[in-house]
């Protein structure tokens, strides 16, 4: 239904006005950061499972305002910049104020701290790659992208949330944080899976691998997902530190 709709409206603005199909990815790029701005105010209310939720769905429309621009042909350097600025507050601000309110406000000025560097080391994450468009290597991120830092921390805060066990062992969810916001700003490489070989001889393979995932996504949603990216966040940080002492020892 949703396609069906959007395609209407695409012909449309060929047909009639061929200017106004620049706006159709601005708008999904406005749809993030509206719904990034409704998951601070959800914070703020102390909902935490639903401000988390927006944060995934603003996620989905961050996603979609690329592709759409590179479906219509509509790439500017202001839908860039405008993507950069809706990252900010839907994946810098709001899951940092999601952190403080259910977590960090319990720490004083640690939390307050950590709060506001999440916040600031995303913004540093966004600017150092919108200079390095076109200069990193397209198969992999340079540090954790902001997007992925933000679906860390919401999916942690929701089993926070859903198992109360999890309440006693805050600290970690706090050390989490910092090293999110360092991850960030580093320069550990993170497989983007923008180029994925789907050969023959791979299909098979990651077709089952697939299934596999969305089974356990089916079944155990929340579960499965923060464990997923949870691996994918620290397969990057031994994998860097790993690479990091065989150069080490290569000099030596």
């Amino acid at each position: 239904m949703f396609w069906a709709i959007f395609r209407m409206v695409l012909q449309m603005a060929r047909n009639n006005k061929p200017q106004l199909i620049y706006i159709i990815p601005n708008l999904f790029t406005a749809a993030s950061a509206f719904i990034g701005v409704i998951s601070i105010l959800t914070s703020v209310k102390g909902d935490f499972q639903k401000a988390a939720i927006f944060i995934l769905i603003s996620l989905v429309f961050d996603g979609l305002d690329g592709r759409v621009a590179r479906l219509t042909k509509t790439t500017s350097k202001f839908g860039a910049e405008f993507d950069s600025l809706a990252d900010i507050v839907a994946f810098g601000v709001a899951p940092a104020v999601l952190f403080y309110y259910s977590i960090g406000i319990h720490y004083g000025k640690v939390g307050s701290l950590l709060t506001a560097m999440y916040v600031v080391f995303g913004a540093i994450r966004l600017a150092r790659f919108n200079v390095m468009i076109g200069i990193s290597e397209p198969s992999v991120f340079i540090g954790v992208p902001i997007p992925t830092a933000a679906v860390v921390l919401a999916m942690w805060i929701m089993i926070h949330q859903r198992y109360l066990f999890f309440r006693d062992f805050d600290f970690i969810i706090v050390l989490g944080v910092a090293i999110l916001s360092l991850l960030m700003v580093s320069n550990i490489r993170y497989p983007s899976f923008k180029k994925i070989d789907l050969e023959k001889q791979n299909f098979l393979k990651v077709l089952i691998y697939l299934i596999m995932v969305f089974s356990l996504v089916y079944i155990f949603p929340i579960e499965s997902i923060s464990i997923i990216i949870t691996i994918y966040l620290f397969y990057g940080l031994f994998r860097g530190i790993y690479n990091f002492w065989i150069a080490k020892y290569k000099k030596t």
